[in-house]
C-alpha cells in the first residue's frame, strides 16, 4: 500500500495535468519565485498557495501545513508578502484556462450566447472594502468567456459592457443594469449583437426617424397576459444621439406576476424612503427587452426565451461563493485582496475543468495520455 505521501504526490501530478502547459514559465515570467531564500520551486509555492486558496485554511494552518509537508518554510507574514507577488502570476493560469476553452469554442460560434453580469465580493467586517466581478459565460457550454476586477466604487467600474471585450458577431444577453446608451453604442460599434433588458428611465426611445416613441401608449394596448409584440425603435442618449437601431421586444407579464413585480418595487421604495413614479409600476407590468439580433433567426418570442437564459450566469456566481468560498476577502489591503479573488477564481476554473473531464472517466483513473501532455478539456 503506498504512503499517504507517495498518494498526495501522484494526485499532485494529476492535477498539475490540469494547468496551462506553461505554468511553471510563468511563474519566472512574473516573477513570483523572486525574493524566496530557499525553496525556489514553481511546484511547491503553487502548492502551498492553493493549501490557503483551496482548503480555505487561515495563513497560520497554510504554514504549519506546507513545513510538515517540507514545501516550505515561511511565516504567515511572508506568506501574505508571497501571495501579494504571486497575483500576477495567478491571473496568467486563469487567463490561460480561458484560452483553453475560448480556442475549443470561437467567439460568435453559431447557436451560442454570451451572458455578462457582475457580482460585489467584500472583505468581511463593515469596513471591508468590495470588489465587482465581471464574468462573461457563454452558454450551452457553461464554460467562463471573460472576467475581470476592478473596485466597486469609482468612475467606470459600474455594471457595463464596457467592461467586457466585444467579438464582431458574437450574441451578448445582459440584464437592465447594461442598458445605457454608453454601452449599447459600444457593442453596436465593435459589431457585436446584444439583447438587453431594458431600462425606460435610462435611454431615449425612438422611432427610427428620430421621432420619439410613445411606449406607455404601446404598452397600454396590449391588453392580454402572455401577448407578445416587438417595434422598430432607435436608442438615444439624453442629447439625442444615436446608439443604436433595433427592435423593442416586449412580453406582457400575468397579474400576479405584475403584482408580484410591483410590491417589489414598493419595498425597495420604502427602505430607500424614494417616491415611486407612476410610470415605473406600470413598466413593472412587461418584460422589455431591447435587442439587435438578426429578425430573421430571432422572431421576438424567441429572443424572449433566450433572454430567460441570463439567470445561467446567476447559478456561476452562487456557485463561486458556495463552492469557491468568493464571497468574501479575508485580506486588508488592495493588492493582497486582488490576488486572492485571482486564487479563487482558479480553483473554480479547475473545478469546472475536474467535472468536465469526469464525464469521461477512464476505468483507472485518470487519462493517461493528460499525465504525459496536458490537453484542454471543454
Amino acid at each position: 500500500m503506498k504512503s499517504p505521501a507517495a498518494v498526495m504526490d501522484e494526485d499532485w501530478k494529476l492535477l498539475l495535468s490540469f494547468f496551462p502547459k506553461d505554468w511553471e514559465v510563468l511563474a519566472r515570467e512574473h516573477r513570483a519565485l523572486k525574493g524566496l531564500r530557499k525553496n525556489k520551486s514553481a511546484g511547491d509555492l503553487l502548492r502551498t498557495l492553493l493549501i490557503h486558496l483551496g482548503c480555505g485554511c487561515s495563513l497560520r494552518e497554510t504554514v504549519l501545513r506546507a513545513r510538515r509537508a517540507d514545501l516550505a518554510e515561511l511565516s504567515d507574514v511572508a506568506l501574505l508578502k508571497r501571495l501579494r507577488k504571486s497575483g500576477p502570476w495567478l491571473y496568467a493560469l486563469c487567463r490561460g484556462l480561458f484560452q483553453e476553452r475560448m480556442g475549443q469554442a470561437p467567439l460568435g460560434e453559431e447557436g451560442s450566447m454570451i451572458l455578462l453580469d457582475a457580482s460585489l465580493v467584500a472583505e468581511p467586517g463593515k469596513t471591508g472594502s468590495q470588489w465587482r466581478l465581471h464574468y462573461g459565460l457563454r452558454w450551452p457550454a457553461l464554460s467562463c468567456e471573460f472576467f475581470s476586477l476592478s473596485p466597486a466604487e469609482g468612475k467606470g467600474n459600474g455594471e457595463s459592457f464596457l467592461r467586457f471585450p466585444v467579438v464582431r458577431g458574437a450574441h451578448y444577453l445582459a440584464d437592465r443594469g447594461y442598458s445605457t446608451p454608453a454601452g449599447i453604442r459600444y457593442v453596436a460599434q465593435a459589431g457585436g449583437l446584444l439583447a438587453v433588458r431594458l431600462n425606460p428611465n435610462g435611454v431615449r426611445l425612438c422611432h427610427p426617424g428620430g421621432r420619439p416613441f410613445p411606449l406607455r401608449e404601446k404598452l397600454r394596448a396590449m391588453e392580454r397576459p402572455g401577448q407578445v409584440s416587438q417595434w422598430a425603435v432607435l436608442i438615444a442618449d439624453s442629447q439625442g444621439e444615436p446608439a443604436a437601431s433595433g427592435r423593442l421586444c416586449v412580453l406582457r407579464k400575468s397579474q400576479q406576476a405584475a403584482a408580484l413585480a410591483q410590491r417589489k418595487l414598493r419595498r425597495k421604495a420604502q427602505k430607500n424612503g424614494t417616491q415611486l413614479l407612476a410610470e415605473t409600476l406600470e413598466y413593472a407590468g412587461f418584460v422589455m427587452v431591447f435587442t439587435t439580433f438578426e429578425p430573421k433567426r430571432f422572431a421576438s418570442a424567441r429572443v424572449l426565451e433566450w433572454y430567460r437564459l441570463r439567470w445561467q450566469i446567476e447559478l456561476v456566481f452562487k456557485r463561486f461563493k458556495q463552492i469557491a468560498d468568493l464571497g468574501h476577502l479575508p485580506k486588508h489591503d488592495a493588492e493582497s485582496s486582488r490576488a486572492w479573488l485571482y486564487g479563487k477564481l482558479l480553483v473554480a476554473l479547475l473545478t469546472e475543468k475536474l467535472m468536465a473531464s469526469a464525464q469521461s472517466f477512464s476505468p483507472w483513473g485518470y487519462d493517461l495520455q493528460r499525465l504525459a501532455e496536458p490537453q484542454p478539456v471543454a
